[in-house]
């Protein structure tokens, strides 16, 4: 009978709280990048998912993740947490509670549809976007998770290796986004007004918090507070520190100019590339995963700019084509003698890991692709997923939410008064002659 470790129990219980924080930051990094208009609709995206994937998973979604079923689908067997219990599972991990192993698979399940949120801000409604996150959620990111992670997936079988979700988090959210941006089309004033982040502070402060909570994220995929936890942690800061110089170092040469934006995404695309390779490769390695993600998703960056494709917080180049990166890197640089429970890469003298690699990238592709397009004309053709250009242009956050990220932004005002734009109410009202002659 296996017994239940309290120091892996804590671990992971601890991961699990530092990867919902994540999700907070990814609403503040989001948020930050869109215009004042569009700032609380924006984050709502993050923030909803916290709320409807928590209860889908409880529901239907984790069952469908990791109950032991087929190797397509993990079947029904765990509808509403029904035999989810205290005790361990062998399968996943044989000293935590099956529940804590649920929760912290659950906030993976959250972030991964909040982040496809960052292709379609500012264009599209949020009841829409609900219906769309609830559809993908079980329709998508649920098997991807058995093919990958769950007991007798079929890429499991065949020696996938996805540390912590390149291929079931950032892979599937990025093809999504690309999907998803490109059948919503882009935004009214599109390339023909600036379109630049409305708050910095806020990008930076969301991308600390990123950082800060993909530790539990990486760290916490070992499920034990062990050696293979420390070298996750060790590798996930080395390969964010990496790309952020990497990145740094790119707009310095292009523009002259090191961007406070472009190191706070240089940052996240390194975490992304080393999310599936956290495990299994040297620290040594992991240098080189977090420059090369950073040189993909940096030049895939300045080629979407030159097209008429509106992925608005460039969400394909930053997680799709970073996480195809790490996947396939994993392929080259894991070895058994990071972590002997993993797999040995092209550079350990097994070539065959690349085919492996590709074979889960081209499978989370062709899912998450086909997915997303299919629910996506479901969405459009029954709810009306874009916002009309009167609301576009007024911005989201009033028409979608009745609220104002900032008072007076929108030229609401309070009482007699004149907004003159970023909050700033000027009296509209003569002051009283007293207070005049009382002023000078």
């Amino acid at each position: 009978m296996n017994t239940i470790s309290a120091g892996d129990t804590a671990w992971v219980l601890t991961s699990t709280a530092l990867v919902m924080v994540m999700t907070v930051g990814l609403a503040f990094f989001y948020g930050g990048l869109v215009r004042p208009k569009n700032a609380l609709n924006t984050m709502m995206m993050s923030v909803v998912a916290l709320g409807l994937i928590s209860v889908q998973w409880v529901l239907v979604g984790y069952s469908i993740a990791f109950a032991h079923g087929t190797p397509w689908w993990g079947g029904l067997a765990w509808l509403g947490f029904k035999g989810v219990g205290l005790e361990p599972d062998p399968a996943y991990a044989a000293t935590i509670p099956l529940q804590a192993h649920a929760m912290f698979q659950l906030m993976f399940a959250i972030i991964t549809p909040a982040l496809i949120s960052g292709a379609i801000v500012e264009r599209m409604r949020f009841r829409a976007y609900v219906v769309f996150i609830l559809l993908w959620a079980t329709f998508v990111y649920d098997p991807l998770a058995h093919w990958v992670w769950g007991a007798g997936g079929w890429l499991q079988k065949l020696g996938a290796l996805d540390f912590a979700g390149g291929t079931v988090v950032h892979i599937s959210a990025g093809v999504s986004a690309l999907v998803a941006a490109r059948m919503l089309g882009p935004r009214k004033d599109f390339k023909r007004t600036p379109i630049v982040p409305h708050s910095v502070p806020l990008v930076l402060l969301g991308a600390g918090l990123l950082w800060f909570g993909w530790f539990g994220f990486n760290a916490g995929s070992a499920l034990a507070a062990n050696g293979l936890a420390a070298l996750a942690f060790t590798n996930t800061n080395t390969a964010a520190a990496t790309a952020l110089v990497v990145w740094v170092c790119l707009d310095l040469l292009r523009t002259g100019k090191a961007t406070a934006v472009g190191g706070a995404t240089g940052l996240v695309v390194g975490l992304v590339g080393i999310t599936p390779a956290a495990g299994y490769i040297t620290v040594a390695a992991s240098l080189a995963v977090g420059a090369l993600a950073a040189l993909v998703s940096y030049t895939a960056i300045q080629i979407r700019a030159t097209t008429r494709l509106d992925d608005s917080l460039d969400v394909f180049s930053c997680h799709g084509l970073a996480g195809v990166a790490g996947a396939l890197l994993t392929g080259v640089f894991a070895t058994k003698l990071a972590n002997p429970a993993g797999g040995d890469g092209w550079l350990a003298g097994n070539f065959a890991q690349m085919g492996v690699q590709l074979t889960a990238v081209l499978a989370a592709v062709v899912l998450a692709g086909a997915g997303t397009a299919v629910i996506m004309a479901l969405v459009q053709a029954t709810l009306g997923a874009k916002a009309d250009v009167r609301d576009q242009l007024s911005g989201l956050d009033l028409s979608e939410h009745g609220e104002e990220a900032y008072f007076g932004e929108q030229g609401a005002t309070a009482g007699p008064g004149v907004s003159l734009g970023q909050g700033v109410i000027v009296s509209a009202m003569p002051p009283e002659p007293a207070k005049v002659a009382a002023a000078g």
